[in-house]
C-alpha cells in the first residue's frame, strides 16, 4: 500500500511506500511500476542516481535537463535527512516560479515525484546524507541546466544563508530563472 498526498503545485506528488517493521529491521517496496500506474502515475524510469553529501548544508541545485532529455523524477532518502525543493518552470502555468519542499529522510520513508518541467534542489539537514532517485531521461550534459538556489524571485525558504551552504562552483555561478530562458511550456490540457 502507497500513500500518495499531493502538494501545493499541481503533479509534484509526496509518495510514502509502507513500512513493514519487526526486531530484524525492516522492509519498504520504494517502486512498483503496476501499484503506481493504479493510481494514475505512468513513468517510464530509465536510471537511477545515488548522492552522497558528507557535510551538512550541502546544497545541490536547482538542476533541470533540456529537451530532448526531460527529466521527471522519483527522489528518496536512503541515509540523513534533506530539504527536497521542486520549482515550476513551465512558461505560462499559473504556478511558474513557484515552489515546494518536503523533508525526505532514512527514517519517514517519504519520496517527492517531480515532473518534467520542474527544476530541483535540495539541502543536506545532516552529515552523509545520502539521496537516491530514479530519472525518466539519462544524463546529457548538452542538457543540464541550473539556477541559482538563492534566486530571490524564487524565495526559496531553504533554512540557511548563502554565506554558510555549500555550494559546487556550478551552482554558485548559476543564472536567475529570469535569465535561463526555460524551454518548458505549461500544458493547460494537463
Amino acid at each position: 500500500m502507497i500513500d500518495i498526498q499531493k502538494t501545493a503545485i499541481k503533479h509534484v506528488l509526496v509518495i510514502s511506500p509502507r513500512k513493514f517493521e519487526d526486531h530484524r529491521g525492516f522492509f519498504r517496496e520504494t517502486w512498483n511500476q503496476s501499484a503506481l500506474k493504479d493510481a494514475g502515475i505512468n513513468l517510464e524510469f530509465c536510471q537511477d542516481n545515488q548522492s552522497i553529501s558528507f557535510e551538512r548544508n550541502t546544497i545541490r541545485g536547482l538542476h533541470f535537463q533540456t529537451p530532448p532529455y526531460q527529466q521527471a523524477k522519483l527522489v528518496r532518502c536512503g541515509q540523513g535527512a534533506f530539504l527536497d525543493v521542486a520549482v515550476d518552470i513551465r512558461r505560462g502555468s499559473p504556478s511558474y516560479g513557484a515552489w515546494v519542499s518536503v523533508e525526505l529522510s532514512a527514517e519517514n520513508g517519504k519520496q517527492m515525484l517531480i515532473p518534467e518541467g520542474f527544476a530541483h534542489g535540495f539541502r543536506t539537514l545532516m552529515p552523509n546524507t545520502e539521496i537516491l532517485y530514479k530519472c525518466t531521461a539519462a544524463y546529457a550534459p548538452e542538457c543540464d541546466r541550473a539556477i541559482r538556489f538563492d534566486d530571490p524571485d524564487i524565495g526559496i525558504e531553504w533554512g540557511i544563508s548563502r554565506d554558510l551552504a555549500i555550494l559546487s562552483e556550478k551552482d554558485a555561478m548559476a543564472a536567475r530563472l529570469s535569465e535561463c530562458g526555460s524551454p518548458f511550456t505549461w500544458d493547460r490540457s494537463q
